[in-house]
């Protein structure tokens, strides 16, 4: 159910280390990734890239560390289930090492996808498609910086038998902003009713994130201190003026089935109801207890620190509707507390009575579910990182952060969000702060409208903690806390200071007999 990174691990791991490749940031042609002169079907390999992208809809490898490794996200040991020889706990209080299987599983899917557009690029893909393969190429490599600092590429035209070269982590961010800026200006418009493709306000968005993010990469010691240039937040101000998203008027728009239509989202990992696409699923299943409607893992959960940051009113931790509450039974965001049945479900949420009779005439939320004990399944905010007893089903505040689809619960609809506007809006108020020249001042009133809560003050604390309620378990919590300086402070569940290395995750052990890659500092 849950760890199934180690074949691809071993599998994959000749191929990324001795066959990722691109160029010297002074060469023309930027990827160079094999001698042979075997054929490669351009279309088919563009496909495979933009499929790499539904790697971030799991619960595990890029989303883990960067959502787990902070307050939002924790995966309690709950008996002798969700253990995976401690794999969670690791990530959550910092004590991981270069073996850890979700950090080389992330390793090896982003310089697999990195593999695959340099095979458009370098293999007589069509102008458009290498259009496409460079930003989906510049996407994969700037989370390669965030997580692990250095990238490893290989020279066009070099010999399979040389160790690819590697960038620092200031070399790569050079290289993807300015391969982002050059490609820009053919990049297409944003289509409407699909942002699943590579498009103009994308790589705005990602030019903005680099931007902002710029001190944190090209600082000398990746723990700080770092300094936020006025030209450089001047950027990320200008890059997402150029946006032509708009804010979706209801925030849940934007995790529905239908969310393909929102103009916010900026860029997606499309799913199609009824294939089987991406893992979206897990966003509802790997929290819901097992007798919920959906059923789910009974597994992760946030804890009180962080669900306490959210006023009671605000739609963004609690949200229902009529569809959902006569579906579901319960609302989706965050649920604590006592859960009801979904639509012809009992309280232990079986679908049918004991003689195998399917359940015709029960509304959903008219009966308090049960654990698998028969006791109220009632979710505490109490939460502890191995728990058991009385506290295995019931303990820890769970999340749900798409709309569940139900008319295909296992494959639906819904498109994985990978950037949205309000989080380029966020970027902009905080570049301003941070000395950018632009205005934002309806930003923090304009999200807070939208969500029925108190704006919160103009201000980097109010800009963090607002990022914090907006962009919850949405893959940026990590990047957030370190630009901030607070990733290794102490919180709950890990009452101390994490020490320095922890800011960078390892190089996995297995990729260090390219010695050109040295081990991150400290591990």
């Amino acid at each position: 159910m849950k760890n199934k990174n180690f074949i691809k691990a071993f599998t994959f791991l000749s191929v990324f280390t001795l066959s990722i490749g691109c160029s010297n940031l002074d060469e023309e042609i930027l990827d160079g990734v094999s001698n042979s002169t075997t054929e490669i079907n351009t279309a088919a390999t563009l496909v495979s890239a933009y499929n790499g992208l539904r790697e971030f809809q799991n619960q595990g490898q890029m989303f883990a560390l960067d959502e787990m490794s902070t307050d939002a996200l924790v995966g309690p040991t709950r008996g002798g289930d969700w253990d995976d020889n401690g794999s969670w706990r690791q990530i959550h209080n910092h004590t991981w090492g270069p073996d850890h299987v979700e950090v080389r599983g992330a390793w090896n899917t982003l310089l697999s996808n990195v593999y695959s557009c340099n095979l458009v690029i370098e293999k007589g893909g069509t102008p458009n498609q290498i259009l496409e393969a460079r930003f989906l190429r510049a996407f994969y490599y700037s989370n390669i910086i965030d997580l692990f600092g250095q990238v490893p590429y290989r020279p066009a035209g070099s010999d399979l038998v040389d160790n690819p070269k590697v960038w620092t982590r200031a070399e790569a961010t050079t290289f993807v902003i300015s391969e982002l800026e050059s490609i820009l200006p053919t990049l297409p418009a944003r289509i409407a009713s699909d942002p699943s493709k590579a498009n103009k306000d994308a790589a705005h968005f990602l030019l903005a994130k680099l931007y902002l993010n710029k001190g944190v990469y090209l600082a000398g010691n990746a723990v700080g201190p770092y300094t936020f240039a006025a030209a450089d937040m001047t950027k990320v101000a200008t890059n997402v003026d150029a946006m032509s998203n708009t804010l979706a008027a209801n925030y849940w728009d934007n995790f529905a089935p239908t969310n393909n239509t929102s103009n916010e989202i900026v860029f997606s990992s499309k799913n199609s109801q009824g294939n089987s696409d991406g893992n979206i699923q897990s966003r509802w299943r790997m929290c819901n207890h097992y007798n919920q409607t959906p059923s789910g893992w009974n597994g992760f959960s946030t804890v009180s620190e962080y669900y306490n940051k959210f006023q009671a009113v605000d739609a963004r931790a609690k949200y229902s509707n009529p569809t959902i509450l006569s579906e579901l039974g319960n609302p989706v965001g965050f649920l604590v507390g006592q859960l009801k049945n979904g639509k012809n479900t009992d309280a232990k949420g079986s679908p049918k009575d004991a003689n195998g009779v399917a359940y015709t005439n029960i509304p959903a939320g008219s009966l308090n579910l049960q654990d698998r004990t028969g006791k109220p399944l009632i979710f505490t905010q109490n939460v502890t990182l191995i728990t058991g007893g009385n506290t295995l089903e019931t303990a820890g505040i769970r999340g749900i952060k798409y709309i569940p689809d139900v008319s295909n619960i296992e494959k639906p609809e819904n498109d994985y969000v990978l950037m949205r506007y309000s989080d380029a809006l966020l970027m902009k108020a905080e570049a301003i702060l941070r000395g950018g020249t632009g205005s934002a001042s309806t930003i923090l009133a304009d999200l807070a409208a939208r969500s029925g809560v108190t704006a919160a003050p103009n201000t980097l604390d109010g800009i963090y903690a607002e990022r914090g309620r907006e962009l919850w378990w949405e893959g940026y919590r990590r990047n957030d806390m370190i630009r901030f300086g607070k990733f290794l402070n102490q919180r709950e569940l890990k009452p101390y200071t994490s020490n320095s290395k922890y800011i960078l995750y390892p190089i996995p052990a297995d990729a260090l007999f390219n010695s050109n890659l040295k081990q991150n500092p400290g591990y």
